[in-house]
């Protein structure tokens, strides 16, 4: 089973992207994130006809996310984190996929900080510590999925010392990351590459990409009843190089259908390592 997750910057605008991406890759499960669009404007046809059924929450101009099952139909479970009534964003849904539970979320930049946004950013981390508890508490396997906006190490992040004021890798951020995964739950892509850089977005400025100056953003967290089917973890990293790219690719996981002792390390393999 292959689970992935890409911040695709804007569904329409990126859906010749998503859609080679998809028929190149075959993943099982798929987080997307910052759709950018209502949801009359979710392109569930065009999904269809490439062979995913969708769930999804969208939002104008500003956030939403989606999960994509190939050969099926997402059973939605949740949309939207328990814990404060008000918070209209589109950032988090649930659905059964396969007898895997999977979260998708998008947490919130936080930039400029200190001020309100990383006050919200904080306080959503909080709800989502607070309901992945609940999920764990349940013994399912789950797999939350997404955009968490946060590097969590030195290794995660280009020039880290450039970074130290902002939002996405502060130290109050990284402690609730450390704090969330403290639980019980895996970071797949990191416990399979250790010691490896390993991005999953490259801004559009300054030729981030072609000198691989990005950050690990987008993280794949298991639960230990699924942790141990783990068998391999990666960035399809070419991806980012298409031609109208989102700024972020997908990173992704396998994972065998037992629970198994062995397993292999991921690799940063492209779909295909084509540019487009």
């Amino acid at each position: 089973m292959k689970i992935a997750t890409f911040n695709v910057n804007g569904i329409n605008g990126r859906l010749p992207v998503l859609l080679r991406w998809l028929a190149e890759a075959a993943p099982d499960v798929v987080c997307l994130q910052e759709l950018k669009a209502p949801d009359d404007k979710f392109p569930a046809a065009a999904l269809s006809q490439a062979g995913y059924g969708a769930v999804w929450q969208g939002q104008k101009a500003w956030n939403g996310v989606a999960i994509l099952a190939r050969g099926g139909e997402p059973i939605e479970t949740r949309r939207g984190l328990p814990g404060e009534d008000e918070d209209s964003h589109s950032r988090y849904i649930e659905a059964a996929v396969n007898g895997v539970l999977i979260g998708c979320l998008y947490l919130p930049n936080g930039n400029p900080a200190p001020g309100a946004k990383l006050d919200y950013k904080l306080r959503w981390f909080e709800r989502l510590t607070a309901h992945a508890a609940d999920l764990l508490a349940t013994g399912a396997p789950v797999v939350l999925a997404g955009d968490y906006n946060v590097m969590p190490t030195e290794l995660d992040v280009y020039k880290p010392e450039r970074w130290v004021d902002d939002a996405l890798f502060r130290p109050e951020v990284r402690a609730a990351f450390h704090a969330l995964v403290a639980q019980g739950w895996r970071d797949a892509i990191r416990s399979l590459h250790p010691n490896e850089r390993i991005y999953t977005f490259w801004d559009y400025f300054r030729n981030a990409f072609g000198r691989n100056a990005g950050l690990r953003l987008d993280h794949l967290l298991l639960s230990p009843a699924i942790a141990s089917r783990l068998t391999a973890a990666g960035v399809d990293q070419a991806v980012r190089g298409w031609d109208k790219a989102s700024d972020h690719a997908p990173a992704w996981i396998e994972l065998a259908d037992v629970a198994t002792p062995a397993r292999r390390r991921g690799s940063r393999k492209p779909a295909k390592p084509t540019e487009g």
